[in-house]
């Protein structure tokens, strides 16, 4: 007897098993795929838009849809959603052919760079070629079976294309596999031919069954933990490096515990941020190029760095300056063999959580010597004193600098709020000096820096954990790439907060380019001046009326005053709040306590450059390659 079918079309096939995806991990089970994002052309409307209308409407739906103004901006929603939860849940993108497939591939690269599960379902050609060439189709001259979604393949963690319905089964299958496995998760493309989505098949019933995804807690392995635990009793001066695997393998009680025990101190990365809650006396802050004293101090000095859940960046590693240690050795702890492996290290190959209680049962009894302990102490105490200094503002009535900001901010935020950032001068001003106080308190996507990431993903998190007070951090320029979303958080209620940082240009490459020579060459937003350059007077836009056109509350603050008053209402707001504040430019952060790389010119013919190289060679004559 032949086994039961249903028969639906491609699209409605696909959206019916997505609806039956689960997690699991620790016994707590959630939807994989909670909701799908979409824009609709003809790429997508009447194949993948008609069957998620069919998957019903408002809070009951099979599927839930969510209504963006953006592809890219859709992709950092879902992200800032995935992120949120853990990576134990997860949201669809589908978009159109053309523009809107390639918009994908920002959003695309952010989700796998940082290692974070989403799902893209961009429409394709015709998998028949009946119409061909068809609108915004990618016409090669001798490859006729490339796309323009051939783009996401070098961003995606898994990449295929449905050219026929029976095709769906296994790629949908490995699509929920490296969906919701924690070392291999990233974006994921299926990329959907417009006639494929609308043709109808003769489905298996037991493909729309239940399935569940068991995230695993791999423990490591029993040769590699012994040598763990005997580099860790030999070193006299240990420091944890944690990173975004702490996290998403919710480690951080692990963590807690482990540091107490042995008194090895805390240095995080941007990621990883809020591993220890920030009043612990063994949490150093960030670091690297934006790290604290303390922490580059102690890195610089350590003869064994712990590494945990962390990709090593040169954001982290100083671009290989930082670890001077004669005889530093490395331990990596990591979900990913790739990551582990990184700075030849020693490895442990296993999930954070299941790391960190192993290590400690293996060095039951073993501490750092209590003068390493008291050194690491002190340093968190003067660490204390410096973000105490530039969060201080002792004329209410003056402009805010950048850091008052934060200092204002971290005085209206409770301890589950979130705050989200991204690219600018902010992160090196929040990994120095933000005050974390729970897990997920400190958001900063910093793998990719990606400018615009802030407000879509606010969304994310406000629909991953509703009634969480959301606050996006955004410069001027960051807004002006993508305030699109904005919409959309009115649009379904979703009291996100802005705080609009008004500084008349890219403040943060303004500062970079001024340091390598580069005179602050096209950062100004600015009328030109009479030579040509950006240097006239500031352009008169006015950020908090587009903000308030697209259906936001605003309120404008001119004095550190006004802006604690500000941000105080807008916390109290059911509503998408902007807080707008033009800043004094004046630095009030911490200098660089390390060095990054970004190469000046060789020769140049102007002094700002060819001095600016002098240091360049200077600095870069510390790299070390670890081997």
């Amino acid at each position: 007897m032949s086994a039961p079918t249903r028969r639906l079309t491609t699209a409605q096939a696909l959206v019916r098993f997505l609806s039956a995806q689960y997690t699991e991990r620790d016994g707590v089970r959630r939807r994989l795929i909670a909701g799908t994002w979409g824009i609709f052309g003809h790429g997508n409307v009447a194949g993948v838009g008609q069957a998620l209308m069919e998957a019903g409407i408002g809070p009951g739906a099979v599927m839930p849809f969510h209504q963006g103004r953006n592809e890219q901006s859709m992709v950092h929603a879902a992200v800032g959603y995935a992120r949120q939860l853990n990576r134990l849940s997860a949201q669809a993108v589908t978009t159109s052919i053309g523009p809107g497939a390639t918009n994908l591939v920002t959003g695309a690269a952010l989700a796998t760079i940082n290692r974070l599960p989403v799902l893209l379902l961009p429409g394709d050609y015709f998998a028949s070629h009946a119409p061909d060439p068809l609108l915004q189709q990618l016409e090669h001259p001798v490859e006729a079976d490339v796309s323009v979604n051939d783009t996401l393949r070098p961003v995606s963690r898994y990449f295929d294309r449905i050219t026929r319905p029976e095709a769906l089964i296994p790629s949908a299958l490995q699509a929920m596999r490296v969906l919701a496995d924690p070392a291999e998760t990233g974006a994921v493309t299926l990329a959907l031919p417009q006639d494929v989505q609308a043709e109808a098949y003769d489905w298996p019933e037991e493909f729309f069954a239940e399935r569940v995804w068991y995230v695993r807690r791999p423990a490591p392995d029993p040769v590699e933990l012994a040598a763990a635990v005997e580099a860790i009793r030999s070193a006299e001066r240990p420091l944890i490096v944690a990173g975004g695997g702490v996290h998403h393998s919710e480690a951080e009680q692990a963590l807690k515990a482990f540091v107490e025990a042995t008194g090895i101190p805390v240095a995080s990365t941007q990621a990883g941020k809020g591993s220890l809650r920030h009043d612990h006396p063994a949490d150093l802050g960030g670091i690297g190029h934006t790290g604290t004293a303390v922490s580059d101090e102690l890195a610089r000095t350590a003869d064994l760095v712990i590494g945990v859940g962390t990709r090593y960046t040169d954001f982290t590693t100083a671009s290989g300056t930082l670890f001077q240690h004669p005889g530093v050795r490395f331990l990596n702890l990591n979900i990913t063999g790739f990551d582990a492996h990184k700075l030849a290290a020693r490895t442990l190959v296993c999930d954070a959580r299941s790391g960190l209680e192993k290590l400690a049962e293996g060095l039951a009894g073993h501490r750092v010597p209590e003068a390493y302990e008291a050194e690491y102490r002190a340093g968190k105490e003067r660490l204390d004193e410096v973000v105490e200094a530039a969060y201080r503002a002792d004329d209410e009535n003056a402009v805010p600098t950048q850091t008052q900001v934060l200092g204002a901010l971290d005085a209206a935020v409770g301890d589950d709020d979130v705050v989200i950032n991204a690219a600018g001068s902010l992160p090196g001003d929040l990994h120095k000096l933000w005050r974390s106080r729970s897990p997920r308190q400190y958001h900063l996507e910093y793998g990719y820096s990606c400018m615009g990431y802030e407000i879509p993903a606010g969304i994310g998190v406000q629909q991953a954990a509703p009634g969480t007070p959301v606050w996006a951090l955004v410069g001027d320029g960051t807004y002006l790439m993508m305030p699109t979303e904005i919409v959309t958080a009115v649009q379904e209620g979703l009291p996100v907060n802005i705080v609009l940082l008004q500084n008349h240009g890219y403040a943060s490459i303004g500062g970079l380019s001024e340091e390598t020579g580069g005179e602050r060459f096209g950062t100004a937003y600015r009328f030109r001046g009479a030579d040509g350059t950006f240097t006239g007077a500031p352009l008169p836009v006015d950020l908090a009326a587009n903000a308030a056109s697209l259906g936001m509350d605003v309120l404008r603050a001119k004095t550190v005053r006004e802006l604690r008053e500000a941000l105080a209402a807008a916390r109290a707001s059911d509503r998408p709040t902007c807080v707008y504040v033009e800043t004094d430019p004046a630095p009030t952060a911490p200098p660089a306590e390390a060095w990054w790389d970004v190469p000046v010119a060789e020769t140049a013919s102007r002094e700002a450059a060819v001095e600016a190289r002098e240091r360049y060679d200077r600095q870069v004559a510390d790299r070390r390659r670890h081997l």
